[in-house]
């Protein structure tokens, strides 16, 4: 380890103790010339700062906490890379906090903020992680907090999304284009927004299209593999099987297409399937995945960019930030079997 001091690193690389400070808690503030000087400096002689030391006088850990449900799934995978990319550049480093899906979890990982452990939160569910009182103001109840992808209902906190229903319309009318007019949804669960915003934009879509709603062509799911699995199975069972299929995560579509393969329907010939997330490995299947692609890692690193402005500057205004999606057509459809 380094003997070192902050001074001795100023001096080396010819800038001001102030310069080295800021290089290390808030480079964005120093120019790409001088930042690379002065870490360069920090590299060759292993200088580590104290961040102890940092943390008493600041009254700020330099941890953020992420909240996700379930981080092994591979729609997390790109999302949770560049939040870490993203926070190191301004000197955070990232607590990862998986809830499984539980509501103890939740409000766990909510309470490093308050008792000191982290200076923000980035939330990927649809539950704030704390218990909420009614009369007072939200917003003072809050720490800096970023919500992501599943909406938490309460309008005042900044929130990071794409439009779900629209996205779910257009990858329907790429379905009515190659003439489908039976298509199954296998959405996901009922107290999961995004699923029901995809629902939503599903029978928007019908309607427009003025076909009728068939309710035998909703399936629910639970956006994992063996879900799809199970549903494909239910609406292979159908006397009047669809012709193509819209599951609402990759995961399901990837499962639904592999128990069409060992039952002998061939897609997209006799089945067209969609997908929704395009996660890193849904062109690598057979036959390549048509999907919705989702920003993943503009997701994350928007997430972490405005959390980490929001911890500096406490009192901007929540914002809303909506990302494109984009319809990524492969292999996996095709026109309606005749």
């Amino acid at each position: 380890m380094s003997t070192l001091g902050i001074k001795d690193i100023a001096k080396l690389a010819g800038v001001s103790p102030a310069t080295v400070s800021r290089v290390l808690n808030t480079p964005e503030l120093i120019s790409a010339k001088t930042l690379v000087r002065v870490q360069n400096i920090i590299d060759e002689h292993g200088y580590i700062p104290n961040r102890l030391g940092t943390s008493l006088r600041t009254k700020k850990s330099g941890n953020i906490v992420a909240i996700i449900p379930h981080i092994t799934k591979p729609v997390n995978a790109g999302i949770i890379k560049s939040i870490e990319q993203e926070a190191q550049k301004f000197g955070y480093s990232v607590l990862l906090g998986d809830t499984q899906g539980l509501r103890e979890r939740e409000l766990h990982y909510g309470s490093m903020v308050r008792n000191g452990q982290a200076d923000g939160i980035l939330l990927f569910g649809s539950h704030l992680p704390f218990a909420i009182k009614t009369d007072i103001p939200l917003e003072k109840q809050l720490p800096p907090i970023v919500n992501a992808n599943e909406m938490v209902p309460e309008v005042n906190i900044n929130k990071i999304f794409i439009d779900n229903e629209a996205a779910a319309m257009e990858a329907m009318q790429h379905l009515f284009d190659l003439g489908h007019t039976r298509i199954a949804a296998v959405a996901g669960p009922s107290d999961i927004p995004s699923s029901d915003e995809r629902i939503s934009g599903y029978k928007k879509a019908l309607v427009r299209q003025g076909i009728e709603l068939d309710e035998n062509l909703i399936v629910q799911g639970d956006y994992t593999l063996h879900s799809g699995v199970d549903m494909a199975y239910y609406l292979l069972s159908l006397e009047s099987k669809p012709t193509a299929i819209f599951a609402f995560s990759d995961d399901m579509a990837i499962g639904i297409m592999q128990v069409l393969h060992k039952n002998g329907v061939v897609v997209p010939d006799d089945i067209s399937v969609m997908g929704f997330d395009d996660i890193n490995y849904a062109e690598f299947v057979r036959p390549s995945l048509t999907t919705v692609h989702q920003p993943l890692e503009e997701i994350g690193q928007a997430c972490a960019n405005l959390l980490i402005r929001k911890i500096k500057n406490p009192d901007l205004p929540a914002e809303k930030i909506q990302l494109d999606y984009t319809l990524r057509i492969r292999e996996s459809t095709g026109p309606a079997a005749k």
